[in-house]
């Protein structure tokens, strides 16, 4: 099942649980009950609440998605890092040149092909990657500098390096989940408050007051669905993917 099957269902689930309380709760209120004695003072308590869930949530999001973008933003700096790694070393000797970029390539395919994958399984990032890329390292750094040219394109190449080694590091701080089981406590427990707060109202069985629950539960559903996919951003629906580094070296898709 599509991570966007399971959501409209769980969208469609709340709405038809929301919508069968009020039909069931409604059908116990006697026929001389007054909608307008609802107390002033609960609707203004469903309002704050309301309000300060809303915040809440839209901290949340806020949280995931610059924790998303943080991990986009990695992955591209470290492709870019590692392609210029590859074009720098085009004044090294040709033996050294040559066994650079074969290096690089094998640690971009390992990435793509096998870390990738592992990244979205296990939230973490393997020894393996880490030793290929510092095989590139040596590579750039063991080879003394024996002309102008070489010398003036050294200190770049292991700044690069260092750069596709920072972005590393930073790839696998974003690989897990990064909500605290705490924060999905409060934000559950705020949904269930906050919806619950509908059944506080004197909510009659009209279409729009039906229509308008069943929407402001699903809504809420499809925020949190939202905050659970940005959190672990190699893992779920809307992931990062390994397209920059697709996109820089187009030899690693075989």
């Amino acid at each position: 099942m599509s991570l966007w099957l399971a959501l409209t269902l769980a969208m469609a689930a709340t709405c038809a649980v929301v919508i069968g309380v009020v039909t069931l709760r409604q059908r116990r209120i006697p026929d001389d009950d007054d909608p307008s004695e609802t107390p002033d003072v609960i609707e203004y308590m469903t309002m704050m609440i309301g309000v300060v869930y809303a915040i809440v949530l839209g901290l949340a999001i806020a949280g995931v998605w610059e924790g998303r973008s943080g991990a986009q933003a990695g992955t591209l700096q470290e492709a870019q890092a590692l392609h210029e790694v590859s074009a720098r070393v085009q004044v090294y000797p040709a033996a050294i040149r040559d066994r650079t970029r074969a290096d690089i390539d094998a640690y971009v395919s390992y990435v793509v092909h096998t870390e990738w994958p592992y990244m979205a399984r296990y939230g973490a990032l393997t020894d393996r990657s880490a030793t290929l890329l510092e095989q590139v390292r040596r590579d750039v750094t063991d080879h003394a500098p024996k002309t102008d040219l070489e010398s003036q394109a050294y200190q770049p190449l292991v700044d690069q390096v260092a750069l596709a080694d920072q972005a590393r590091t930073t790839r696998g701080q974003n690989a897990g989940e990064t909500m605290p089981p705490i924060v999905w406590f409060g934000l559950i427990a705020g949904a269930l408050v906050t919806v619950g707060l509908i059944f506080t109202l004197q909510i009659r069985r009209s279409a729009r007051e039906l229509l308008l629950a069943g929407l402001f539960s699903a809504l809420i559903a499809f925020l949190l669905f939202l905050i659970w996919d940005f959190d672990a951003p190699f893992a779920r629906g809307l992931s990062v993917t390994a397209g920059p580094f697709l996109d820089l070296f187009p030899q690693a898709s075989g």
